[in-house]
């Protein structure tokens, strides 16, 4: 029990990867207050849990009902993705920020993209539902799949508390950079879920 624990907790640690979301986390809550950030933060790792203990406990079944293969999935979300990855290298979301200031609502990115994809993502969902499907869904896989997932979350909820002492110590400047170089890998890892997604398919060799 403990070494399918320690499997599925590492596997969800690297595909979900608390540490790289961390600078992301910052481009996307910059200029929000420290309760904005944690509400946020909250947020986004609540609905991240809701959706994979979701996939863990029905994943495949809930796809299949409804025709959607997980190469389509993958590639949605590597559409979404590049979305956000063109807001951030062309400034577009500084832009929209500015222009809201004086509203009394923000764009929230607790749900979109933060929870999902980059969070709860295709590589992520397909994980829980892997794991919890290895002895055809019995109720201790997806019990410790559940548990990995509440593991990787609160590492990453408590980075992201401590996301607003990293953007002091960074800078506005620090920022900037960090949110055009992630902008660039965002766009690429949106590159690869498509390809991906397109080879599960087979119109890729």
């Amino acid at each position: 029990m403990t070494e399918a624990f320690i499997t599925a907790f590492v596997t969800l640690f690297l595909i979900i990867d608390p540490i790289g979301l961390l600078p992301m986390f910052i481009a996307l809550t910059q200029g929000t207050s420290w309760a904005e950030r944690r509400g946020i933060a909250l947020r986004s790792t609540g609905v991240a849990f809701f959706i994979l203990a979701l996939f863990a406990l029905g994943g495949e079944k809930l796809l299949s009902a409804v025709g959607i293969s997980m190469p389509a999935f993958r590639i949605s979300g590597g559409l979404l993705l590049f979305l956000t990855a063109v807001d951030m290298l062309f400034e577009k979301r500084s832009a929209r920020r500015d222009k809201q200031s004086e509203d009394s609502e923000r764009p929230d990115p607790s749900v979109f993209p933060l929870a999902t994809p980059l969070i709860a993502g295709p590589g992520s969902m397909a994980a829980a539902i892997l794991l919890a499907g290895q002895n055809n869904h019995q109720l201790n896989d997806i019990l410790i799949t559940i548990t990995a997932v509440i593991c990787v979350l609160i590492v990453a909820l408590v980075l992201f508390y401590a996301s607003g002492f990293l953007g002091k110590l960074l800078g506005k400047t620090g920022i900037n950079v960090i949110t055009r170089l992630l902008g660039m890998l965002l766009a690429a890892l949106s590159v690869q879920f498509v390809v991906d997604g397109l080879r599960g398919l087979g119109a890729l060799p």
